[in-house]
C-alpha cells in the first residue's frame, strides 16, 4: 500500500520478507539462527509484529491503524507516529487492544512509544543552552524508518550488575551500556541491555537509558539507533511463543521473544545518535517514554483480557452451563469484565486529558495512566484466577493432544469427557486448551510477569503517581472546610470545582475536547 506523498505501509509478509536484508548475530537455546525470517522458534514472534503490518492494510482500520505524521504530511502506521493530539492517544489505545486482541501481545507499541518520548527529549535538548542538533537528527531518522515502515526494538533495560550501585560504580562496567570512546564521526559503545523485546526480529534497536543519570554516569547517558546487524552486536534470544507444541493452537501461532543484547564495541555514527552525555536529560526521556508505554501497555492487556473474557464465556457453554441461571459464574465473569474495563477506563482518560509538551506532541495524562497500568499489573493474577473460576479445572487435567486421534483412547475419551452433546468434544478440548495456554502455561507465566513489571515495577508507578497527584489541592479543601464549616462558594456563589489529574486549573475552565490541537507539530 502507497503512503501520501510517497513511501510505503509494508504488509506482514513483506516485512518477513524484509528481515533477510538483515544478518544479525542470533542464538535462541544455544544455536546460532543463520536466517531470523526462516526460524522455526522465532516465527510465532515475527507473525505477531505481522499483525500491526496487516491491519494497516485493512480499510475498515485505517482510522486506527494509520496516521498522518504532522511534521512531514505523510502517513504513516500508527505505530511509527508522534502524536499530535488527544484524539491520537485514544486511537493509538484503541489500536493497540485490537492487535493485542488478535495476537496477544503485537511487541510494535513498544516502538511507537520511544518514538513520541525521543522526539520529546530532543526537543528539549535543542532548546537547551548547548544547542544540540539531536532534534532535527532525530527528525530526519523518524521520517526515514515511517517511510521504510520499519520496526524498532527498545533497548532499555540494562542489566545493571550491583543494584546497590550506581553505573559509574559498577564493577563491571559493561552492566551498563555506555559511551567507551568518542571520536569526530560517532561513539563507540559497549554494555548489556537484558529484556529486548521482539529483539531478533526487529529492523534496528532504539538504545535509551533505563534510570536518571547523574554527572558522574554521564558515559552512560546514551541514546541512539542502530542496525540489528552492526557489528559488535550479539543477540541472545528465547524462543517465542510455545512454537510447534500441539497444545499451544494460539502461542504456537502467536507469540514474543525477549533477548538479551550484547554491545562489544559498537560504532554508532553522529547521525543516529539523540543523546550522548546529556545526563541532565535522562528523567525526562525516562520518564516520558515510561509513560507513553504504560498507556500502551493498558491497551495490550485489555485486548489479552478480550481473550480470556471470550474464551471463558465459551467454555461456560461447553461445560453445559448458563451463566445467568449461576451466580458464581456470572459473578467471576463480572469480576474478569470489572478488571479489564476498569484498567482501560484509566487509558481512557489518560488520553482524554493528554497533555501538550513543548515540542507540540501529546502525552498521556501521567496519574490516569500510572493508576490504569497499577491496576491491570497488581490484578493481572485475578485475571487469571477469573477465568480458571469460569472454565473449572479441566484446562489442566485433559489428556494431550495426541489422544484425540489415539484409536485406542480418543472415542472413551469423547464419551466422557465432552460437555453438552450439541457442543463437540473436540470443540470443548480446543477452548479449554486456549485457556490453559493463555493463564495456565509457560506462556500464561510469561503474561504474569510482563503485566507486572513491564514498563517498570509497581513500586515505581506508585512513585510516579504520589509525584504528580495534587495532593496540595485536597489538603487545602479539606483546610477550608474545617476552617470554615462550608466550602468556599466564591465570587459566583457557586461550589468551586475541585482540581483533577489533567486539568488545567481549579476550576476546570478547559474541557477536554478542546485541548485538541490540530496545527502541525
Amino acid at each position: 500500500m502507497l503512503m501520501k506523498d510517497g513511501g510505503k505501509i509494508m504488509s506482514a509478509e513483506e516485512y518477513r520478507e524484509s528481515l533477510r536484508r538483515y544478518k544479525p548475530t542470533v542464538f535462541v537455546d544455544g544455536d546460532r539462527i543463520e536466517s531470523v525470517a526462516d526460524e522455526p522458534r522465532l516465527a510465532p514472534g515475527i507473525r505477531a509484529v505481522g499483525v500491526t503490518y496487516d491491519f494497516a492494510q485493512r480499510p475498515e482500520y485505517g482510522g486506527l491503524m494509520l496516521a498522518e505524521q504532522a511534521t512531514s504530511g505523510r502517513t504513516v502506521n500508527r505505530m511509527l507516529h508522534v502524536n499530535r493530539h488527544t484524539e491520537d492517544l485514544l486511537s493509538k489505545l484503541e489500536a493497540v487492544r485490537l492487535l493485542c486482541r488478535e495476537s496477544g501481545c503485537a511487541q510494535r507499541y513498544l516502538t511507537h512509544d520511544a518514538l513520541n518520548a525521543i522526539y520529546q527529549s530532543t526537543w528539549r535538548m535543542r532548546d537547551a543552552a548547548d544547542g544540540t542538533e539531536y532534534h532535527d537528527r532525530f527528525l530526519n531518522y523518524l521520517h526515514e524508518i515511517q517511510d521504510a515502515d520499519l520496526t524498532l526494538g527498545v533497548a532499555m533495560t540494562d542489566a545493571k550488575g550491583d543494584r546497590s550501585q550506581r553505573p559509574h560504580q559498577q564493577a563491571n562496567r559493561d552492566a551498563y551500556v555506555h559511551i567507551k570512546e568518542r571520536r569526530s564521526d560517532g561513539v563507540v559503545i559497549s554494555g548489556t541491555k537484558a529484556i529486548v523485546t521482539g529483539g531478533p526480529y526487529m529492523h534496528e534497536l532504539l538504545v535509551m537509558p533505563c534510570r536518571t543519570m547523574l554527572e558522574a554516569d554521564a558515559d552512560f547517558a546514551i541514546c541512539c539507533a542502530v542496525p540489528l546487524d552492526v557489528a559488535g552486536l550479539t543477540i541472545i534470544s528465547k524462543p517465542a511463543g510455545r512454537p510447534g507444541e500441539e497444545d499451544a493452537k494460539f502461542s504456537a501461532q502467536y507469540g514474543q521473544s525477549t533477548a538479551v543484547c550484547q554491545f562489544h564495541d559498537v560504532f554508532v555514527p553522529w547521525d543516529r545518535i539523540f543523546m550522548a552525555g546529556e545526563w541532565e536529560h535522562t528523567e525526562h526521556l525516562v520518564t516520558s517514554y515510561a509513560n507513553h508505554h504504560r498507556h500502551s501497555c493498558i491497551g495490550a492487556r485489555a485486548g489479552f483480557g478480550d481473550l480470556l473474557i471470550g474464551a471463558g464465556a465459551l467454555m461456560t457453554d461447553a461445560n453445559g452451563l448458563d451463566m445467568e441461571k449461576v451466580p458464581h459464574l456470572r459473578e467471576s465473569m463480572v469480576d474478569l469484565i470489572k478488571i479489564v474495563e476498569g484498567f482501560f477506563a484509566c487509558g481512557v482518560a489518560s488520553s482524554v486529558y493528554g497533555i501538550q509538551d513543548p515540542a507540540g506532541s501529546y502525552m498521556p495524562e501521567p496519574v490516569f495512566s500510572n493508576v490504569g497500568k497499577l491496576l491491570l499489573a497488581t490484578q493481572i493474577y485475578d485475571m487469571h484466577r477469573a477465568a480458571h473460576e469460569v472454565s473449572g479445572g479441566l484446562i489442566v487435567a485433559l489428556p494431550g493432544p495426541d489422544e484425540d486421534h489415539n484409536p485406542e483412547t480418543a472415542g472413551d475419551l469423547a464419551a466422557v469427557l465432552g460437555g453438552r452433546p450439541d457442543i463437540p468434544y473436540e470443540q470443548r478440548m480446543e477452548v479449554s486448551r486456549f485457556i490453559g495456554d493463555l493463564t495456565a502455561s509457560s506462556t500464561g507465566g510469561w503474561y504474569s510477569v510482563i503485566s507486572l513489571h513491564g514498563g517498570g515495577s509497581p513500586q515505581a508507578m506508585k512513585r510516579e503517581i504520589f509525584r504528580r497527584y495534587p495532593i496540595d489541592e485536597r489538603r487545602a479543601l479539606v483546610e477550608r472546610l474545617l476552617d470554615r464549616g462550608i466550602a468556599d462558594l466564591g465570587e459566583s456563589g457557586a461550589p468551586a470545582r475541585q482540581k483533577q489529574p489533567g486539568q488545567c486549573c481549579t476550576i476546570g475552565c478547559t474541557p477536554p475536547e478542546s485541548l485538541v490541537d490540530n496545527s502541525t507539530s
